[in-house]
């Protein structure tokens, strides 16, 4: 039995859906396991990330096909047309999300192979916790189509920014005050520039989801501007 074009059209949106919250599942695991990691240096669980960052790469490529394939044999207009290339641009951004997760886990790794008893000289759960909070909004506003929650996660950003200059200033200041810790203080650095870059493939992300419902691109028009416009369908 030849199954209906609309009924197979409905199944193709869906499966790139749940497909794209798989992928984001899977890097929101990286990124957790990469936050346990910088204190614990759990060999088991950044062998585990580095496996996981796999799993992303193919999901990506698979994706990637799968989207060109359904609208080349659809040719679908208006919103699923926005679907379909959001989500194109947003594989991108999942992806990057998934490698900078892998070289926290990375550096984490170095860190505690280079220094028996190994305590890092600045907190990170604090922006690893931040970063985590802005994948599962964005994942939920992918999931629920919500713009609004989509717009928070671009006002997040700015929060996580701000933590990665503090880190950055003191991680700064350590290597100034005793350069013993320089090489230790530059690792550190660059995870905190890591989690940092995961925060911005969330807010890109996030301006994804905005234009998918509203049909606006809010790219580099600021956090008020993609505020109003994602309320202005919810009103």
């Amino acid at each position: 039995m030849i199954e209906h074009t609309s009924k197979r059209y409905e199944n193709d949106l869906e499966t790139i859906r749940s497909t794209m919250l798989r992928m984001g599942g899977v890097v929101h695991a990286m990124l957790t396991g990469s936050v346990e990691v910088i204190e614990t240096g759990d060999a088991e669980k950044i062998a585990q990330i580095l496996d996981q960052e796999k799993q992303v790469n193919e999901l990506e490529v698979e994706l990637d096909g799968y989207i060109v394939e359904v609208i080349a044999r659809q040719q679908p207009t208006a919103v699923d047309l926005r679907l379909l290339f959001a989500a194109l641009k947003m594989l991108t951004d999942m992806e990057r999300s998934g490698d900078e997760a892998e070289k926290v886990a990375k550096m984490a790794r170095r860190l505690h192979e280079t220094h028996s008893h190994y305590e890092p000289l600045v907190e990170m759960r604090h922006i690893g916790t931040l970063v985590l909070s802005m994948l599962n909004k964005l994942l939920d506003a992918f999931a629920r189509n919500d713009a609004v929650v989509a717009a928070e996660v671009v006002r997040a950003d700015k929060q996580v920014d701000k933590e990665w200059k503090s880190l950055l200033r003191t991680l700064s200041s350590y290597m100034i005050e005793d350069p013993r810790h320089t090489s230790e203080a530059i690792d550190l650095i660059f995870i905190a520039r890591s989690l940092e870059r995961i925060g911005d493939h969330a807010k890109n992300m996030a301006e994804r989801i905005i234009y998918l419902v509203q049909g606006e691109d809010v790219r580099h028009k600021g956090v008020k501007k993609a505020e109003k416009v994602a309320r202005e369908g919810s009103l």
